[in-house]
């Protein structure tokens, strides 16, 4: 319904948050937030081997759970009928639209996403009363950046395989695959090694 004008994108880009309000307050599983909660005790604990097999088990059933959940939400915004003709053809733009780069745009795209929700989970204890301001403020910057996340992002592309629009080869290998890895390398090694270094470092002073 907005005109096709410049400030547009800083409004529609506030849509983009209510999702990551709802999971987060929510304290439901999202993959990108696993970055940080299982990665920093896996850092911290001498026998890593065991804990790995964990945190594969626990990345490989959030991410396949929500991507069954983006398949069903968008099967059923495809199929329904419930919107109206104008909102399927934005649905479809913004599939079109995230399946328009390549392995490696998607790829750094995905880095730069998996840093900032990252971010915006190890900011959360530290913000008390203001939980819904940095929930807003971080996830607007990712999707006002354009920025590629593995599950706000399948929903857009797998619309446009079921619209028609998209090969499902062409959403897995050019999506699904440099998202995933680019979400994680963000999450993992800019934010988890980082402020895991961060921590180890000062616990060593007070130790000493």
């Amino acid at each position: 319904m907005l005109p096709a004008s410049t400030w547009r994108p800083l409004l529609e880009n506030l849509g983009y948050t209510l999702g990551f309000v709802v999971v987060t307050l929510g304290r439901q599983q999202l993959f990108t937030e696993n970055t940080v909660t299982a990665i920093l005790p896996l850092l911290d604990d001498p026998q890593k081997g065991q804990k790995l097999v964990k945190v594969a088990r626990l990345w490989s059933i959030v991410l396949l759970a929500n991507w069954i959940g983006a398949l069903v939400f968008a099967f059923a915004v495809t199929h329904s009928g419930a919107f109206s003709p104008g909102a399927n053809d934005a649905f479809l733009a913004l599939g079109k639209e995230t399946l328009s780069h390549d392995f490696w745009t998607v790829l750094v795209k995905g880095i730069f996403a998996g840093w900032l929700i990252a971010l915006m989970v190890w900011l959360l204890p530290s913000a008390e009363s203001q939980r819904v301001s940095v929930i807003v403020l971080v996830t607007y910057v990712v999707g006002l950046g354009g920025l590629s996340h593995v599950i706000a992002g399948s929903i857009d592309v797998f619309y446009a395989a079921f619209a028609g629009a998209a090969a499902w080869t062409h959403v897995v290998r050019d999506f699904l695959l440099p998202v995933f890895l680019g979400n994680a390398i963000g999450g993992v090694l800019l934010v988890s090694l980082l402020n895991y270094a961060q921590v180890a470092v000062k616990n060593e002073e007070e130790t000493a």
